[in-house]
């Protein structure tokens, strides 16, 4: 039977396990307004990797998964200050995290999972640095949800792609251990839509909290 995708809220003392969800943001995402009308969201093209992620966490055993797109109520301001402030803890605190690398169909087939890793935009984008270092578990699927691999079995491609030590990637723990120039590093290159957006995505990183501009 296919999971149920359904908002539900909690409070903190009481979240039960879940998975979480990291991605490149695209056009026509699922939003917190659209999941309540969910023959809508069905016909939108971010619906499909909800989908996966859901079917995923269940064959974890996992009854719920937290994406971004569609949890967060954008249109609060306090709502939306809260969750870029608990970003990092939320990828911490979950039980796993499922990296969705939406890759080209010529990569998705490649025999060369390295070539899947260096050709994604999911390495390009500023969010997706902490999303990588924060949970204790990442797994990584491609476009058609096929398994890449996971952050412990991949340590060696993502940080010849990354510049971020195999030592951290094997113990995310350690990230406090590393200097701030050197954790900034990791963060050159990386891109975002919103200019403000580059200090936010690097607020957990850096055990930062911050009020929105």
């Amino acid at each position: 039977m296919a999971p149920s995708i359904a908002l539900e809220s909690f409070d903190r003392s009481e979240i039960p396990p879940y998975a979480i969800l990291s991605h490149v943001w695209d056009k026509d995402e699922v939003t917190f307004q659209d999941v309540h009308d969910l023959p809508k969201a069905k016909r939108m093209l971010g619906y499909e990797k909800i989908r996966l992620s859901c079917r995923q966490a269940e064959q974890h055993g996992l009854e719920y998964v937290w994406v971004d797109t569609c949890c967060i109520d954008k249109s609060s301001s306090a709502e939306l200050s809260e969750a870029i402030n608990s970003m990092f803890k939320w990828y911490q605190e979950a039980k796993i995290c499922y990296a969705y690398l939406n890759t080209t169909s010529a990569l998705e087939y490649s025999e060369d999972s390295v070539s899947v890793f260096s050709n994604s935009k999911w390495f390009t984008r500023g969010w997706t640095l902490q999303e990588l270092i924060a949970p204790k578990s990442v797994n990584f699927y491609g476009k058609v949800w096929k398994s890449l691999g996971s952050r412990m079995t991949l340590r060696k491609e993502i940080s010849q792609i990354t510049r971020i030590p195999e030592r951290l990637l094997q113990n995310p723990q350690t990230l406090n251990s590393y200097s701030v120039a050197k954790r900034m590093s990791w963060a050159g290159g990386r891109i975002t839509t919103r200019l403000e957006d580059r200090a936010y995505s690097l607020l957990g990183v850096f055990g930062v909290h911050m009020p929105l501009l």
